[in-house]
């Protein structure tokens, strides 16, 4: 089937729209009208709503149709007005992308339940299901709907009837079936919680599983009824067990019922967060359901389209069959760092954050203070949080030159295109700067600047490609750059991810991609690093691991809360909260960090001390307090 949805959803993560109803209610339409019959009395109602959802950065737009079938429509006495209803609701999306020239964005025709119960359950039969579903899909592909989205089903017999009828209905147009389930806490049928959430995710997981073996659907998802993190747990259980791509489009908090339609308002900050978790745990789109709006559309697409597309894989030019391939440097030949991970030495190394502003005598200094044995590097991160602060190649080269200390350059995809990148990358090795930390970079919208847009040609896998091939004397387009670069290539791991495995399986591909070492995050869950370690130790490639010797309590609660990847066991924090004042604090953190390496050195390479409020003193405290 060739489709411009399909083709799309193949290649990167789609952004749907938000909620038609909330919408709608917000604009003062009352909850007792007939929101589909809104198409022809309010027209420029609707279209201002798709145009608000396609400056948020929708892709695809959903019709105001859901609800606009005969049996629905009936209860308004307007049943003979399904195909207007429909084919209207089809024109207004499609004006909404006349008047914003935004020719790229998709149409959904919206198909929900039909609100009876079929028989055995319940009085309708099979056939009059059939017959009720037909002239709203039927008008819904004749106005030209890019799919057909059967959406907040709880249903699946109903789904799959509906399904069956979309592909007669609307053939060679793609049916995308959504199945819908309540929250996974709420317990209603008695005995352990634990008990029911596995009941709940088994549930999921059959009707995803009997959605995916159904020849009618294309696409399948969920939406509705949760929010976002019931809905990750959701997907985390059902991705292993469907072929098909999977949709999530959560609701944003808790609903009220209103004629099958569910009203309400959340935090869109809250919700865009759980946009890079669907990503990372494999979702081929995501959307808003109940609640949402178009302020969670933008910062959903603000989070996570450009990474999206920079983490499909990266296609460098061929090299043409008559340029030479330089063999890479020895490891131990590129650097001092390279030097000691060939030799299997621990690794010790202090980050540092670039200042703000252009001042960097205060950074100079703290550097100068690591000038001893027991520390092999400073590490700079570049830009961390979506900060802006000064380059961290010109910090790196200015503590180099300053102190002698080698630094490890950290440098994302996130602010510049390829092009720029490799400039850089050439420009460090011209200026002796070999080791190099590959990462991702987090989105802008996390940071002060969130309306930037996010660069992302690459993610860190091929930002790691990049540095292989100029290390063997070759650029991004295939072309000789003379005497080959010798950098040594770090990358960044989580230990604690949501979605574990697919951490794990990026690690192996950053190993392939060319890491010479890896850095967790800083990690205060002994065992799941262990488990970690063991998981990637097929890659050959020595972790580092990263600890932060807590500073408070109040900062304990910071990181545990509020920073993406980092988990602290309530044991830490109970030790960390006994204590009244900073010195105390400080010193319970360094004892803690001192018992994690200690505990950490047999399976580890080494570790990165990341210094709360850019403390050195407790990264030395911390460092010079390991025996070996």
């Amino acid at each position: 089937m060739k489709s411009k949805y399909l083709d799309r959803l193949s290649k990167a993560m789609v952004l749907f729209d938000g909620a038609m109803g909330t919408a709608l209610y917000e604009k003062g339409v009352f909850l007792n009208r007939c929101f589909e019959e809104v198409n022809v009395s309010m027209p420029e109602t609707v279209i201002d709503i798709h145009i608000e959802n396609i400056n948020a950065g929708a892709q695809v737009l959903t019709t105001n149709s859901f609800g606009a079938n005969p049996l629905k429509l009936a209860g308004y006495n307007i049943a003979e007005r399904t195909a207007e209803l429909n084919i209207t609701a089809v024109e207004l999306a499609r004006e909404a992308i006349k008047r914003t020239e935004a020719d790229d964005v998709l149409i959904a025709g919206s198909v929900g339940p039909l609100g009876k119960l079929i028989e055995p359950v319940g009085k309708l039969t099979e056939a009059e299901a059939r017959a009720a579903f037909a002239p709203q899909i039927r008008a819904l592909a004749e106005a030209g709907v890019d799919l057909i989205l059967l959406e907040t089903f709880r249903s699946v017999p109903e789904l799959l009837l509906a399904a069956s009828v979309a592909r007669k209905e609307a053939a060679g147009i793609p049916v995308q079936a959504h199945f819908s389930m309540g929250p996974l806490a709420d317990q209603t049928s008695g005995g352990a919680l634990e008990d029911y959430r596995d009941r709940y995710l088994k549930e999921a997981v059959e009707r995803a599983v009997s959605l995916d073996l159904c020849d009618d659907i294309d696409v399948i998802g969920t939406n509705c009824g949760v929010g976002p993190a019931d809905m990750l747990e959701l997907l985390l259980a059902v991705r292993t067990h469907v072929k098909k791509p999977f949709v999530v489009m959560p609701n944003a908090g808790f609903p009220k019922d209103v004629d099958g339609r569910q009203i309400y308002l959340a935090d869109p900050d809250y919700f865009s967060e759980y946009a890079l978790k669907f990503l990372d745990a494999g979702a081929a789109a995501i959307g808003g359901c109940c609640g949402t709006t178009p302020e969670h559309i933008s910062k959903m697409g603000k989070a996570v389209l450009n990474l999206a597309t920079g983490r499909k894989a990266v296609v460098f030019s061929k090299i043409d069959k008559e340029v030479k391939l330089h063999e890479q440097t020895p490891l131990a030949e590129r650097s001092g760092l390279g030097k000691a991970l060939a030799e299997g030495r621990w690794i010790t190394t202090i980050e540092l954050i670039p200042p703000m502003g252009t001042d960097l005598s205060k950074i100079i200094e703290k550097a100068g203070k690591l000038v001893l044995p027991e520390i092999t590097t400073v590490n700079l991160p570049d830009g961390p949080r979506a900060s802006s602060r000064i380059s961290t190649i010109i910090t790196a080269l200015e503590i180099m030159r300053a102190t002698g200390i080698e630094p490890i350059v950290h440098y994302c995809c996130r602010d510049k295109n390829l092009i720029a990148m490799q400039a850089d990358l050439l420009g460090c090795e011209a200026v002796g700067l070999r080791n190099m930390m590959m990462i991702t970079g987090d989105p802008p919208k996390v940071g002060n600047y969130p309306d930037v847009t996010g660069v992302f040609d690459v993610d860190a896998i091929g930002l790691l490609e990049l540095g292989r091939r100029l290390n063997t004397g070759i650029d991004l387009g295939g072309n000789a750059i003379g005497d080959p670069t010798s950098f040594v290539m770090g990358a960044g791991v989580n230990p604690a991810a949501v979605t574990l495995d697919v951490e794990i399986e990026r690690a192996y591909r950053k190993a392939e991609a060319g890491a010479d070492f890896f850095i967790t995050q800083p990690v205060f869950d002994i065992e799941a690093l262990i488990n970690f370690i063991n998981a990637v130790k097929d890659t050959k490639v020595p972790v580092i691991i990263g600890v932060w010797p807590l500073a408070s309590y109040r900062n304990a609660l910071f990181l545990n809360n509020e920073v993406p990847g980092i988990t602290i066991p309530e044991r830490i924090m109970k030790r960390m909260e006994r204590h009244e004042t900073k010195e105390e604090a400080r010193l319970e953190g360094i004892s803690i960090a001192r018992e994690i390496v200690d505990e950490l050195r047999p399976v580890a390479a080494g570790v990165q001390v990341s210094p709360p409020f850019g403390n050195v003193r407790t990264a030395i405290d911390v460092i010079t307090s390991q025996e070996g």
